[in-house]
C-alpha cells in the first residue's frame, strides 16, 4: 500500500495533516498524523491508482477545511456557531483582532498624549480600549455569524467553499540560532553600557567634571532588578539557540522581561533614569517634556509585550 506521510516536505497531504494536527493538543499530534495520513493514502489508493495527484485533491475536498477537522479530533463542541462558519468566524476575528485593535489602541494612546496626560492615564485608557473595543468586536462579529447560521444559509469561508489550494504554503524553516544571538548580543550589549557608564562616567562638563548619564542613585535600589532581568534574557537567549521552545522556557522568558521591563518603566516614570546633574549640564537649561517620558514609557511597556507574545507564539505554532 502507498504512504503518504506528513514529514514537511511539501505535498497536499502534508500540509493538510500539519494544519490539522496543529490545532490539537500536542500529546496527539503523532498519533492522529499518523491515523490521518493512513486513512487518506487508504482512500486514493482506493479511488484512483493511475492518478494519485488528481485522487489526492479530489479526497482532501471531500474531507474539507482542515479547522473544522481539528475540531472533530479535539473534541471541541461547536455549538454557537456550527462547523460550516466556525472556520469563516475564526478567520475574520483574527483579523480584527490583531490588525484593526491594535490601531485602534494606538491611536487611542497617541492622542491622550497629546492631551497632556499622564503615563497612568495613558495606560489606563489604552486598556480600557483594549477591553472595550475587543469586547465589542468579539459580541457583535459572533452576533452577526449566529444569526447567519440560525437562517439557514451557509456561504461558506470567505472568497468560495473551502479546496486544497486554500492550504498555507509550507513554512520556512525558523532561524532560531540566527535571531537567538542577536538577542544575546542586544541584551549584553545594554548590560555593559549600564556598567561601563557607571565605572568609567564617559560624559564631561565643559570644566571637566566626569559625570554618570544614569543616576547615580538607581545603583543603590532600582538599577539591580533591571540588571538582573537583562542576565535572565541573555541567559533564556543561549538556551533558545539550542533548544526548540518549550513552554516552561517562555514563562521563564515572561519573568525575565518583567524584571527587566517594569522596573525599567517605573524608572521612567518618576523621571529617576537620567542623572540630575547629566540633565542640567546636557540640556542647558532646557526642561525635557513629561510627554516624552510618557512616550518612551509605553515604547517599553509595548517592546516588553511584543517579546511575551513573540516567545508565546513560538511554542504554540
Amino acid at each position: 500500500m502507498r504512504t503518504l506521510s506528513a514529514s514537511g516536505t511539501g505535498t497536499l497531504t502534508d500540509r493538510y495533516v500539519a494544519e490539522v494536527v496543529r490545532r490539537i493538543p500536542a500529546g496527539r499530534r503523532g498519533d492522529v498524523a499518523e491515523e490521518l495520513s493512513a486513512t487518506i493514502a487508504d482512500t486514493v489508493e482506493a479511488r484512483d491508482p493511475d492518478d494519485p495527484a488528481t485522487a489526492e485533491r479530489e479526497v482532501l475536498t471531500e474531507m474539507g477545511d482542515p479547522i473544522r477537522l481539528a475540531a472533530g479530533y479535539a473534541d471541541r463542541p461547536l455549538t454557537l456557531i456550527g462547523p460550516e462558519l466556525y472556520p469563516a468566524y475564526v478567520r475574520l476575528l483574527t483579523v480584527l483582532l490583531i490588525t484593526v485593535l491594535p490601531v485602534l489602541t494606538a491611536v487611542s494612546a497617541v492622542l491622550d498624549v497629546l492631551d497632556g496626560r499622564g503615563v497612568a492615564s495613558v495606560i489606563g485608557g489604552a486598556a480600557g480600549t483594549v477591553l472595550s473595543a475587543g469586547a465589542q468586536m468579539i459580541a457583535w462579529l459572533t452576533v452577526a455569524f449566529a444569526l447567519v447560521e440560525r437562517s439557514g444559509r451557509r456561504p461558506g469561508a470567505p472568497g468560495g467553499a473551502w479546496t486544497p489550494d486554500d492550504l498555507p504554503e509550507p513554512r520556512a524553516p525558523r532561524r532560531r540560532g540566527a535571531a537567538a544571538y542577536a538577542g544575546t548580543a542586544w541584551h549584553a550589549l545594554l548590560i555593559s553600557l549600564i556598567v561601563w557608564q557607571h565605572t568609567a562616567q564617559p560624559y564631561r562638563t565643559d570644566e571637566g567634571v566626569r559625570l554618570d548619564v544614569l543616576d547615580p542613585g538607581l545603583w543603590s535600589g532600582w538599577i539591580w532588578p533591571v540588571l538582573a532581568g537583562l542576565a535572565g534574557l541573555v541567559a533564556l537567549d543561549v538556551v533558545r539557540a539550542v533548544r526548540a521552545p518549550t513552554r516552561s522556557l517562555a514563562l521563564w522568558n515572561i519573568a525575565a522581561e518583567a524584571a527587566f521591563t517594569l522596573p525599567l518603566a517605573w524608572i521612567l516614570y518618576r523621571r529617576e533614569f537620567f542623572g540630575p546633574a547629566f540633565l542640567a549640564d546636557f540640556n542647558g537649561g532646557w526642561h525635557t517634556p513629561d510627554s516624552f517620558y510618557t512616550v518612551v514609557v509605553l515604547v517599553v511597556l509595548v517592546a516588553g509585550a511584543r517579546g511575551v507574545m513573540r516567545r508565546l507564539a513560538q511554542v504554540r505554532a
